[in-house]
């Protein structure tokens, strides 16, 4: 199972949101590309990116700092935040250098646009599932729909997906673990094929290896995105990187 740390970028900065609330942020640096080293060089085998500016924006809009990390670790990075059409696909995959772009408004408002993505970038699109009590939000989280999360997955069992990222925002941020029923959806959607990330809410070890154990129950749960953790030193990359071994 991969540990991610994620780097969330807001006007250039490493920021974190609790919640996905932009009225509740953490500034944890001005050198994202440096923390970026940081979390390599503790032996993260990948990165997950946000652009939080592009995801209220509907576009891209901190891609030059992404370039700039992309160019400065070995590793693998995913990015998600304001992905929605196929010209921000290409701009990140082909131009920027990142090695999958995740979707996650689109693929509720433009289901059969996400699945032709799915297929034209082949293993490098994922699925950015983010629930709040279950229902899917979008743009940047500040919409909640009235579709399952469970449901919208669903519909895309058996495409080449990179990914589903899920992410319940409630645990988002907020230190408090990772609750019983985020592990059981988890473990619903890795049943159902589908290669699932988890995210949000992961605090200490001890969430690490309880996501490690669904892991070896269920192998489609692939990875754990750890963001605030590690920014706040509860978890160390290293130490997750053996608690997922």
């Amino acid at each position: 199972m991969q540990i991610l740390p994620a780097i969330d970028l807001r006007g250039g900065q490493c920021v974190r949101l609790r919640q996905g609330d932009y009225a509740q942020e953490t500034v944890f640096g001005n050198a994202p590309v440096e923390m970026a080293q940081r979390w390599e060089n503790e032996g993260a085998e990948r990165l997950h990116l946000v652009d939080l500016d592009g995801a209220k924006a509907g576009r891209p809009v901190n891609h030059e700092v992404v370039r700039r990390i992309v160019q400065a670790v070995k590793i693998p990075c995913q990015m998600g935040g304001g992905i929605r059409d196929e010209e921000s696909i290409r701009l990140m995959l082909d131009d920027v250098g990142v090695d999958r772009v995740i979707v996650g408004t689109q693929a509720l408002k433009q289901p059969e646009w996400f699945r032709a993505m799915t297929l034209a970038f082949f293993d490098r699109v994922a699925l950015g599932l983010d629930a709040r009590n279950g229902q899917v939000a979008t743009e940047g989280w500040l919409d909640v729909s009235k579709t399952s999360a469970l449901d919208l997955a669903r519909q895309y069992v058996g495409l080449p997906l990179a990914a589903v990222i899920y992410t319940n925002i409630a645990n988002d941020g907020m230190m408090q673990g990772v609750d019983p029923d985020t592990m059981a959806d988890l473990e619903r959607l890795a049943d159902m094929g589908l290669p699932v990330i988890a995210s949000g809410g992961v605090t200490t070890l001890d969430d690490i290896h309880r996501l490690t154990a669904i892991h070896r129950r269920q192998p489609k749960l692939v990875g754990a995105i750890v963001g605030r953790a590690i920014y706040e030193g509860t978890i160390r990359v290293a130490d997750a990187v053996e608690a997922s071994r």
